[in-house]
């Protein structure tokens, strides 16, 4: 797993100003920069915030917000692992790779069998290469991706090695396929849906993503955007700081 390289007490927190982490659940429909915004409304004006790895969208759960001093933890955090809890759709695939583009279905002369797909799921366990969706916001010729693919341009991006620690199925009825996936920075989980259906000579995209945790932040602990607005931002602020061994804890 990656190893953050932060000692207890490193952030010097000022009493005047507000800082701390905030382990929000985000709701389906809202971009992580919309959800930052409302939670920076409710902050002293001049106030610093911002987020700890991007969740799409349509995606829900743990979104990390960091306030104040704590803005500089970011890489730290964003290096922690997570885990998703993915449901992918294997007769069909979208432009996205996701439920925002219309279905295209994908022929097949029979579903795959479970059989089948517990023998190949190994392979994308461990340091694997992936190549990013085209519908991301990697940067090409200083454009993101998924504005040149919004142009009807297929973007070239090049696979980049992630690490997964591994996927296990929660569920298989066809075509629908629940899987749980432990990964770290930077693995996308539409791309995990995309190759393992291309694998088993089927579609897949993904109609649900949940992050259930990054680093010690875990889903039955988060709150949702009224939680915060009806108890004030300072409620649900996390200020200790320890480490242990190569995981960050937050209290």
């Amino acid at each position: 797993m990656p190893r953050a390289e932060l000692n207890p007490g490193e952030i010097q927190y000022n009493a005047t100003v507000l800082s701390g982490l905030i382990n929000l659940d985000k709701p389906p429909g809202l971009s992580s920069a919309a959800a930052v915004n409302i939670v920076k409304r409710l902050l002293p004006r001049g106030t610093r915030i911002g987020h700890a790895g991007t969740l799409d969208p349509f995606a829900t759960g743990v979104l990390v917000l960091l306030v104040g001093n704590a803005t500089r933890l970011c890489e730290q955090v964003m290096a922690q692992p997570k885990q998703y809890l993915a449901t992918v759709k294997l007769d069909a695939t979208t432009e996205t790779l996701d439920p925002t583009s219309p279905e295209m279905p994908v022929p097949m002369t029979a579903p795959a069998s479970r059989g089948a797909i517990d023998a190949l799921l190994p392979r994308f366990i461990g340091l694997i290469d992936q190549r990013p969706p085209a519908y991301s916001a990697l940067k090409l010729a200083g454009q993101p991706a998924y504005k040149l693919a919004r142009k009807g341009k297929q973007p070239e991006l090049a696979p980049r090695k992630v690490h997964v620690y591994g996927i296990e199925v929660i569920r298989y009825a066809w075509p629908l396929l629940e899987l749980r996936v432990d990964c770290g920075r930077g693995t996308y989980i539409r791309s995990l849906a995309r190759d393992i259906g291309q694998a088993l000579g089927a579609g897949g995209y993904l109609t649900s993503l949940r992050r259930t945790r990054v680093g010690e932040f875990r889903i039955d602990a988060a709150v949702s955007l009224d939680q915060i607005r009806a108890g004030g931002v300072e409620a649900f602020l996390k200020r200790g700081l320890i480490r242990t061994d190569d995981t960050l804890r937050f209290a």
